[in-house]
């Protein structure tokens, strides 16, 4: 068998086995490495490159080498998993490293950690001043999380005593020119509605290269063609306009009469209508 074929073979045995094995540790393993698996990762890949180039080496003995190695991260985690002092020993735990905006010095020494990086991950939070941070914690993964202190945090709608409605995530329903059924059902719309709203647009959904439903089931579209512009959607300015113009018109009416019980009921129903406007301006804006 000519070398380059046997390569070829190899190498292609060896990615199909380390993807069947990557979905066997779980994402975790390509997300926040823990210490084992950051040395098995590095050690895996050194195997599989061998097995790849290596005419020398048995295959199967690679492959073998590469489970072993996975095998040892997997059984680390299912122990971390059931035992809490098993996972702070192999996994580590949480250092504090600012504590009532005070620098914890002895830990940054202990973690090996300079101010110099600590001020940069603080920056990268948006935060530069160490005062203004409540704590601030080295996470196992290597990430430091951090916790304003109170009057420093973003006001909430919590905070006002402000109702808010809930978020719907936004969903894909065209991409690539392709109509998605599932994520368009679970919003509660059909085919027929979507036609209807891209006609609004006059596009083609052939033509688009991606569609979301935002929140309140606005369709956004982006075309495969950037020179096209698309009219962004007005219902909801359309709508805030009506409820003004109605409440207006209850205000006048109150106004062309003489008839009391009509006055009343007319100020009485444009109070209300001022009242929802209020409430509901900030999602229709």
């Amino acid at each position: 068998m000519p070398g380059w074929i046997e390569i070829t073979l190899r190498s292609t045995s060896v990615i199909i086995f380390l993807f069947i094995l990557t979905k066997w540790l779980g994402k975790k393993q390509i997300s926040q490495l823990t210490f084992f698996e950051y040395i098995t990762g590095i050690t895996i890949g050194s195997i599989a490159a061998e097995a790849s180039f290596d005419e020398t080496l048995n295959l199967y003995h690679g492959l073998v080498a590469m489970f072993i190695w996975a095998l040892i991260p997997f059984l680390v985690g299912v122990t971390a998993m059931k035992s809490k002092r098993a996972r702070n020993f192999l996994e580590g735990k949480a250092t504090i490293l600012i504590k009532d905006g005070k620098v914890l010095e002895d830990n940054l020494k202990k973690e090996k950690y300079t101010i110099d990086e600590l001020l940069e991950q603080l920056r990268k939070s948006n935060i530069f001043s160490i005062e203004d941070v409540e704590y601030a914690l080295l996470e196992p993964g290597g990430d430091v999380t951090v916790l304003l202190k109170k009057e420093n945090q973003p006001v909430t709608a919590k905070d006002l005593n402000l109702d808010v409605a809930p978020i719907k995530q936004p969903e894909t329903v065209i991409m690539d020119g392709v109509i998605l059924d599932e994520p368009l059902a679970t919003r509660g719309y059909n085919r027929n509605w979507l036609q209807n709203e891209v006609d609004k647009q006059g596009v083609a959904i052939e033509n688009i290269f991606i569609g979301q439903l935002n929140e309140y089931g606005e369709l956004f579209v982006d075309l495969y063609d950037d020179k096209i512009s698309v009219q962004p959607s007005v219902e909801r300015p359309l709508l805030l306009a009506t409820l003004k113009k109605s409440q207006a018109d209850l205000e006048l009416y109150s106004l062309s009469t003489e008839n009391k019980e009509a006055i009343q009921l007319y100020k009485k129903n444009a109070k209300k209508l001022i009242s929802l406007i209020n409430k509901v301006e900030k999602y229709l804006t």
